[in-house]
């Protein structure tokens, strides 16, 4: 079986700022640096850090050179990244004392996805194979559709949520992680067990993993549900948490774990990434995650 991650790639301006700026406020930053990231790349190197052969399919700008370098770094197949004319997509991110992160996005080359790039891409996998979706590039629809008419196993991180979701069908979805906030979004409901009997309703066919913050997270299938609870840790930054969370999950998958065990991994590793500054480099090894206690 071969994974894509077909996602967004950013370049990442982080401020370190005593608390997250309201409106009208002036607030100086203690520090700056620039980092890669985005939800597909976040997703991608946690991935290839937990130990999977992993192809990245997106778009870069002429300044995106730092971001192919970056997936090559870590093992990532970088031969279906395209680069097209313009800036990279980018964010502004704000982090506290208390590691709580504001982010402002900028789509960039990551919004200029084509429908003929998208048949090129997917042409490489067969059915069987899996792709790791989030919603930080245009035409995701046609990416889940073109997906599921080859027979590929979908894995979705509705993330951010909008109404380019509206227009996914999500019944073709066999794996869905989504926070709590998400989870509201798409349903209507706030308590977690009503947001998964909600989702199984909606969308039988899926498994379904719910992260509830300081409360853990919860798995559901046809067969029920797991619950995890968080490892106690210093939060310096959660930045790339969800994102280290999601790939280390469908990386235990993949290995043959059991539901259970995938939810104590990816929540190990998700602890030990938000001790750590910044994004990709939040991010554990395998061998980090085994180790941690």
């Amino acid at each position: 079986m071969k994974v894509l991650s077909f996602g967004s790639l950013n370049i990442d301006q982080v401020y370190s700022v005593d608390h997250i700026i309201m409106p009208g406020e002036t607030e100086p930053a203690g520090d700056v640096t620039e980092n890669c990231g985005g939800k597909g790349l976040n997703q991608t190197i946690a991935l290839a850090k937990a130990g999977v052969s992993v192809w990245h399919a997106g778009l870069v700008g002429k300044d995106g050179g730092i971001l192919i370098d970056k997936c090559r770094e870590n093992g990532v197949h970088t031969d279906l990244i395209r680069t097209t004319e313009g800036r990279s997509g980018h964010t502004v991110i704000q982090v506290d004392k208390n590691g709580q992160n504001s982010i402002l996005l900028f789509g960039g080359a990551n919004r200029c996805v084509t429908e003929e790039y998208i048949d090129e891409v997917l042409g490489h996998f067969e059915p069987g194979d899996m792709i790791v979706l989030q919603n930080e590039i245009n035409l995701l629809d046609r990416v889940m559709d073109k997906a599921f008419e080859r027979g590929m196993q979908i894995v979705l991180n509705p993330s951010p949520y909008d109404a380019a979701l509206e227009k996914c069908d999500l019944g073709k979805v066999s794996f869905l992680l989504m926070n709590e906030i998400e989870g509201e979004q798409m349903t209507g409901e706030k308590d977690p067990d009503r947001i998964l009997s909600m989702v199984k309703e909606k969308y039988p066919k899926a498994r379904t993993v719910l992260t509830l913050g300081s409360e853990g997270a919860v798995y559901q299938d046809e067969n029920g549900r797991h619950r995890q609870e968080i490892f106690k840790v210093k939060a310096i930054d959660t930045t790339a948490a969800g994102d280290t969370f999601t790939g280390y999950f469908i990386a235990s998958l993949i290995r043959g774990m059991e539901p259970s065990e995938c939810l104590e991994t990816a929540s190990k590793a998700s602890a030990i990434a938000v001790t750590r500054p910044g994004a990709l480099d939040s991010i554990p090894y395998r061998e980090e995650v085994e180790q941690f206690r």
